[in-house]
C-alpha cells in the first residue's frame, strides 16, 4: 500500500497518460490508412494493378524487362520468337538470368507467353495438327525456363469442318501434350469469332475444358476486344457478362486480360484493335469501346492481381502509346 499520496497520484498520473497516448496514436494511424486507401481508389491506382503490354523479346528477357519498364510497366507479354514462324533461338541466348534479376529489382512480375499463331490445334491437315502440338509442347517448356506461369493460346480455326469436330480436335490436342508436370497454364483466349475460329462464347471454351482431362492445367484469357466484337456487353454491362462467364466456366479459371479497344462496334466479330479511347483523329481509328469502359474494367476487382496485358497498335514503327496508356488506365492522368 502506497503511504505517500503524491506518489499514488504521480503513478495514477501516469498510468492515464500512457493510456491516453496509446489511444491517439491507433486512431491516428488508423485514419492515415483510411486516407490511403481513399486516395487509392480515387485515383484507380489499386495495389493489385498488374498492368503491362506486349514487347519484344528480340534483346532477350532483358531487353523486354526494360522495355516494360520505360512503358511504367510492372508485367508484360511476349511471344519466345516470331509469332509468324517456328524459327526459335536457343533458350541460352534469351538472357533469362539477367532479366529475371532486373525484373526483381524494379517490382515486374507474372508475365505472359503468348504462342505463336501458326498453332491451329484444330487443324484439318494432319502435317500441320502434328506440327501444332509439337511446337506448342515446345513453346510450354520455353514458357516455364522463362518463368511464366501463363501461356495464352488463339483455341484454333476449324476451316471446312464443323465447331463440334473443331473443339474436339483441340481438347484431343491438349491432351496430347499436357502432362502432370507441366507447369504454366494453357490460357485459352476469348475470340472474336472472326472466320471459323472456336472460342467465339463462353460456351465454346467451356465445351473444350470439359474434354481436356487435366482440367487444372487450362485457364482462360479474356480479351477485351474480342469479347466486344463477338458480341458481349462489356461497355454498359461487364458485371453481366462476369456473372456469364462465372456461370458457363468460373471466375476462377480467368488468369489474363488483355486489355484492347476495338475499331468496331459490338457482334461485328471483325477483331481489330484501337487504341485506349481513340477518336478519329488517330491515325489507327475511333476506339469504339472507349476509355470510361475499360477503365471500369481494369479497376474491377476480378482484375487485381491478374496480368492486364496491352496489345493495341503502335502509330507507326518507332511510335507507341503504351506508356500513356498505361497511365490513363491507372488514373494517373
Amino acid at each position: 500500500m502506497l503511504r505517500r499520496p503524491w506518489l499514488r497520484f504521480t503513478l495514477n498520473l501516469l498510468y492515464f497518460t500512457t493510456i491516453l497516448t496509446l489511444f491517439f496514436f491507433f486512431e491516428i494511424a488508423a485514419f492515415t490508412n483510411a486516407k490511403t486507401i481513399y486516395k487509392i481508389k480515387e485515383s484507380g491506382d489499386y495495389m493489385g494493378l498488374l498492368i503491362g503490354s506486349h514487347v519484344s523479346i528480340s534483346k532477350g528477357l532483358i531487353g523486354a524487362a526494360k522495355e516494360a519498364h520505360s512503358y511504367g510497366a510492372n508485367t508484360f507479354m511476349i511471344y519466345t520468337g516470331a509469332p509468324q514462324n517456328t524459327k526459335r533461338r536457343p533458350i541460352d541466348d534469351l538472357k533469362i538470368e539477367e532479366g529475371i534479376a532486373y525484373m526483381a529489382e524494379h517490382d515486374i512480375r507474372d508475365i505472359v507467353v503468348h504462342a505463336p499463331y501458326i498453332v491451329n490445334m484444330s487443324s484439318v491437315k494432319e502435317d500441320i495438327y502434328a506440327l501444332a502440338q509439337t511446337f506448342l509442347a515446345e513453346e510450354i517448356r520455353r514458357t516455364e525456363a522463362i518463368g511464366s506461369r501463363y501461356i495464352v493460346l488463339h483455341p484454333g480455326s476449324f476451316t471446312s469442318k464443323d465447331p463440334d469436330w473443331g473443339i474436339k480436335r483441340i481438347a484431343e490436342g491438349l491432351n496430347n501434350i499436357l502432362t502432370k508436370d507441366t507447369k504454366p497454364f494453357i490460357c485459352l483466349e476469348t475470340m472474336a469469332g472472326k472466320g471459323t475460329e472456336i472460342g467465339r462464347s463462353f460456351e465454346e471454351l467451356q465445351q473444350i475444358i470439359e474434354l481436356i482431362e487435366l482440367k487444372d492445367k487450362i485457364g482462360v484469357c479474356f480479351d477485351t476486344c474480342h469479347t466486344h466484337d463477338s458480341g458481349y456487353d462489356i461497355i454498359h454491362h461487364f458485371d453481366d457478362v462476369l456473372q456469364s462467364f462465372d456461370d458457363i466456366i468460373g471466375l476462377d479459371r480467368l488468369k489474363v486480360f488483355h486489355i484492347n479497344g476495338s475499331l468496331n462496334i459490338a457482334g461485328a466479330r471483325k477483331d481489330r484493335h484501337a487504341n485506349i479511347g481513340a477518336d478519329a483523329s488517330n491515325n489507327r481509328g475511333q476506339d469504339m469501346i472507349g476509355s470510361e469502359a475499360l477503365r471500369h474494367i481494369v479497376q474491377h476487382p476480378i482484375c487485381q492481381n491478374k496480368p492486364l496485358i496491352l496489345e493495341t497498335p503502335w502509330l507507326d514503327k518507332k511510335t507507341n502509346l503504351y506508356k500513356e496508356e498505361i497511365a490513363m488506365l491507372r488514373g494517373e492522368v
